[in-house]
């Protein structure tokens, strides 16, 4: 008997699904329904289509050779029905079948199931704000989307814009319009941006780097409303705190699990008010699946269900789907809520828990921040980049990695992946058998150095403060000596700007030792506190008891400084 299988919602889960059942069961009958007039599309490419690196919309639904994933090749090359522009109405789960509507035309159709597939994505959060509805306020979800944006970008009539919420769109679109040459304010409500990603050290580093590039970047603020002119179009965002003009604006403020249908249904939503699912993707009706951003997924280390909706995730999720329609085992572990974004040349990525969700899951925890340059000094287009490391100061045990830079994050973080996957501890990464070549890393790889650091801190060899702990320390005016162990002419370039600070270059401490108190404490710092470990090491060996070096050094100081770090 012919197996009917009924997907609702294309993209990603969906698509992936229906292709990986028919190359199981190519007996199988699969139809596809899609709301949109477009069944599978790359998404996560739409920043990229507005900024212009990808020219034409159409690559982003197009295979690599060109050839549009549509209704026709659906049927002819995978061999799947799909009706576009068609919206799903009800689920009569007795029965079996799935009662849709044409959007344009009002026909109306239903379809029968043996087993059916929500993929029904998720929905832009547009904040209950006045005048939110103004013209020019945009959000980005889909083809439609991208596309208003960019023909309004292209009028040439957008010089201010602000975007509302500072998550992973929200940075794409900061670098969109940063290549369009326009003013742009973020406006984000908590302490720092990317608040979902990043500790707030982390953050702080981006927030430094974006304020270089001329973004203006406006933390603990809420706004309030929107004002626009006698046209209906947006002309002021106005916060809790101050008025930006404002002839576009973007609302990055999130994204919530689309489940109405679902419900109406009776399918059960879990915790975090996405679709429940099981270690399948089967909802609590067993001849239901569901996956993508409508279902909520397992933190494969608290074990604590999170919302975390990624492309990524939901391309796996229709092959577990298809795989468990189709008679196979497999099953889906969790995510680690790993995340990357490029944000003109800055990288950012992040895996495993952040310092605060690690404290606060009841972890004992011990953190390292460690900067370096991604390849040897000598080799042509390095670039630094900043690795924090979060571990269980009790098992030794790693929990997560925060890393940026203008250097290979992307590389670095996947190392975590596998490492957090495998559950190994510090010290077994410190040994991994990486690819060393000077084009793509030095000898000893950034994520090594930060697992030997971090190992040294785990075993009480290296005594250190992180630069938000001394950023305290500073505030509080406590008594203790800055000392910064560069040489005068990186001084001269680049320096913390504060009556504390204190210069002696490393190669003449020795000789300066007679003349700091031993009674009093240091912190020792460089350019990324290597030396500043080194000076640390040499003044307890001479008798100094209070000695600690500010992981990071002045790379990772994410506050005021005379000159500029990141070009």
């Amino acid at each position: 008997m012919t197996q009917k299988v009924l997907i609702i919602g294309g993209v990603a889960t969906g698509t992936k699904a229906a292709a990986r059942i028919k190359r199981r069961n190519p007996d199988a009958e699969v139809t596809i329904i899609e709301q949109g007039a477009i069944a599978s599309y790359g998404a996560c490419g739409l920043p990229y289509f507005i900024s212009d690196v990808v020219h034409d919309q159409k690559e982003l639904f197009s295979t690599p050779i060109g050839i549009p994933r549509d209704e026709n090749f659906f049927k002819n090359v995978k061999r799947v029905a799909v009706y576009t522009k068609t919206r799903a109405e009800k689920i009569d789960r007795n029965n079996k079948v799935v009662k849709t509507v044409h959007i344009e035309t009002g026909e109306k159709k239903d379809f029968s199931y043996d087993k059916l597939i929500l993929a029904l994505g998720g929905i832009p959060v547009a904040p209950p704000l006045k005048g939110v509805n103004l013209r020019n306020i945009f959000q980005l979800r889909t083809i439609e989307d991208g596309l208003a944006i960019k023909q309004y970008l292209a009028k040439g009539k957008a010089n201010q814009t602000v975007i509302v919420g500072s998550g992973l769109i929200g940075m794409e679109m900061a670098e969109a319009l940063y290549d369009w040459g326009i003013e742009t304010s973020l406006i984000e409500m908590l302490d720092w941006i990317l608040p979902t990603v990043f500790d707030r050290d982390m953050g702080l580093i981006l927030s430094r780097y974006l304020e270089g590039k001329g973004v203006h970047i406006f933390t603990s603020e809420k706004v309030i409303r929107f004002e626009g002119d006698e046209n209906g179009a947006v002309t002021r965002v106005i916060t809790d705190k101050r008025e930006l003009a404002a002839d576009m604006v973007f609302l990055a403020v999130g994204v919530k699990p689309n489940v109405d249908l679902a419900k109406k249904a009776g399918l059960a939503l879990g915790e975090t008010g996405a679709l429940q699912v099981n270690d399948y993707l089967q909802t609590n009706d067993p001849d239901i699946y569901a996956g993508g951003d409508c279902v909520e997924n397992t933190h494969r280390l608290s074990g604590k269900k999170i919302y975390a909706p990624l492309g990524s995730t939901a391309n796996k999720h229709g092959r577990i789907i298809a795989d468990h329609i189709t008679g196979g085992t497999s099953f889906f572990p969790g995510v680690l809520g790993t995340a990357i974004c490029k944000v003109i040349d800055f990288n950012a990525a992040k895996t495993g828990l952040t310092e605060r969700e690690a404290r606060a899951q009841g972890f004992e925890v011990e953190t390292v921040i460690c900067p370096g340059p991604d390849r040897p000094h000598y080799f042509p287009g390095w670039g630094n980049i900043i690795i924090k490391l979060i571990a269980d100061r009790k098992k030794g045990k790693l929990l997560g990695a925060q890393i940026m830079g203008q250097g290979d994050v992307a590389k670095r973080i996947e190392i975590v992946v596998s490492a957090l996957s495998l559950k190994a501890p510090v010290k077994e990464i410190a040994t991994f058998d990486l690819a060393y070549a000077p084009p793509f890393s030095p000898a000893m790889d950034n994520i090594i150095t930060a697992a030997n650091v971090l190992e040294n801190k785990l075993n009480g060899i290296a005594r250190s403060l992180s630069p938000l702990e001394v950023r305290e320390k500073l505030e509080q005016g406590g008594d203790f000596i800055f000392l910064d162990v560069r040489s005068p002419k990186e001084y001269e370039e680049l320096r913390i700007d504060h009556p504390k600070v204190k210069l002696i270059p490393l190669g003449k401490l020795q000789e300066e030792l007679k003349n700091l108190p031993k009674d009093k404490e240091v912190i020792t710092f460089c350019q990324i506190s290597l030396r500043g470990y080194e000076a640390q090491r040499m003044l307890e060996a001479h008798g100094f008891k209070k000695v600690k070096f500010m992981e990071g050094g002045v790379l990772a100081w994410p506050f005021e400084m005379v000159g500029k770090i990141w070009q």
